[in-house]
């Protein structure tokens, strides 16, 4: 365990314990959970692993020293004194982003500057040559975050945010994270063992987020590159065959994932997306308006959706929540359905009582990831008959 070292997974608020859990499956060493974030240790396979395998990540980060910093020259001398030429060349290129809490310093991009200043002088003061800067494809991606007086520099593993997954060319226009769909699925405990169903699909990010939790499959195998992957000890041979052993634990689906949208332009993208994640084979997208459509068969439903919210969508919100209450009400018995909202007001609409509310964040906006149990028959019934 000696090649093990610390590394913090960035996550959104509400998700650090399905964080959590997903690390303990991949085999994670000394977990600690965090708000928006959990630390863990692992090895450079298991970075690999943890990049290409968590859902519920935005990021994946490889903190390489800490320090109490006073000012910004502090934090200039400092952050010279590291041994950057550990990392990468002279003749590189670097990218610096940070994020500040103090009162110490007010503005995060010129802690950005101050810290590539310093990088770039002692790589020009050592060899005479200086790396450049380059903010899309850098050969290393650095991560400063300073709280008050405390300061952590890190490598960022994963280079652009984890939710951009790789299969999704084409978006409506009000898409929902990846990471986001991901864990709404994950927090409304969907194993795979029903059918599927989100109403108002969008560009299919839900559907497709569905059917890789369903089959195992790791969310960011279509990834076009990671961070690491220009670094100095960049082992690919090792990456394949974690690969290979991650892509060994998918599973089979015997159940059916579909969705509806009322804009045929979003059931074009949403089927395109599906066949972009090689996942069309499990999910049927069809042009209806959900308020228009009743459930088939009789086997329990599973639906999680991401309804307009009135932020970039122009809707009667108060007769858009009515409706969605009355639709599952009366032609969706025997449903299990969880929507995410931020416009808390229009809950009241709906016209069931939720049997659970997780607070959330979509975007900025805060959300409830609301919870409706719709029995076959009267809930009352329901339990009459079980009595019997």
């Amino acid at each position: 365990m000696e090649n093990n070292f610390k590394m913090v997974a960035k996550t959104l608020f509400g998700f650090e314990e399905l964080l959590e859990k997903e690390l303990i499956q991949l085999g994670a060493q000394r977990i600690k959970v965090g708000v928006r974030s959990v630390t863990f240790e692992g090895d450079k396979g298991f970075m690999y692993k943890a990049n290409l395998g968590l859902r519920t990540a935005i990021k994946i980060l490889k903190p390489i020293t800490s320090f109490r910093v006073k000012n910004e020259q502090d934090l200039y001398d400092k952050i010279y004194k590291i041994k950057w030429e550990d990392f990468m060349r002279s003749s590189g290129t670097l990218a610096v982003s940070s994020t500040v809490n103090s009162e110490l310093f007010n503005h995060s991009q010129y802690i950005s500057l101050k810290t590539k200043d310093a990088i770039v002088d002692r790589f020009r003061n050592q060899t005479g040559e200086r790396p450049n800067v380059d903010l899309r494809f850098p050969d290393l991606k650095i991560n400063i975050h300073i709280d008050r007086d405390f300061c952590n520099v890190s490598l960022d593993t994963s280079g652009e945010s984890l939710h951009k997954r790789g299969y999704k060319t084409a978006t409506n226009i009000a898409p929902i994270n990846e990471v986001l769909a991901a864990g709404l699925i994950m927090l409304s405990g969907w194993d795979g063992q029903s059918d599927f169903m989100d109403p108002m699909c969008g560009s299919g990010t839900m559907m497709i987020e569905a059917a890789m939790i369903a089959c195992n499959i790791p969310p960011n195998l279509m990834r076009k590159e990671f961070a690491f992957e220009r670094w100095q000890d960049w082992d690919v041979e090792l990456f394949e065959k974690i690969e290979e052993s991650l892509l060994k634990k998918t599973r089979d689906f015997h159940h059916r994932i579909f969705g509806f949208d009322k804009s045929p332009s979003a059931v074009t993208k949403a089927k395109e997306n599906a066949v972009n994640a090689h996942l069309d084979e499990f999910i049927t997208v069809k042009h209806e308006d959900f308020f228009k459509t009743q459930k088939g068969g009789d086997k329990h439903l599973h639906m999680v959706f991401n309804p307009p919210y009135g932020e970039r969508l122009d809707i009667d919100m108060e007769n858009f929540y009515k409706n969605i209450g009355d639709t599952l009400k009366q032609n969706y018995s025997d449903t299990t359905a969880w929507f995410i909202t931020s416009n808390l007001e229009a809950l009241k609409h709906v016209g069931l009582r939720p049997s659970r509310k997780i607070k959330l964040f979509n975007a900025k906006l805060e959300s409830r990831l609301a919870k409706y149990e719709i029995y076959a028959g009267s809930k009352k019934g329901k339990y009459m008959n079980q009595e019997k």
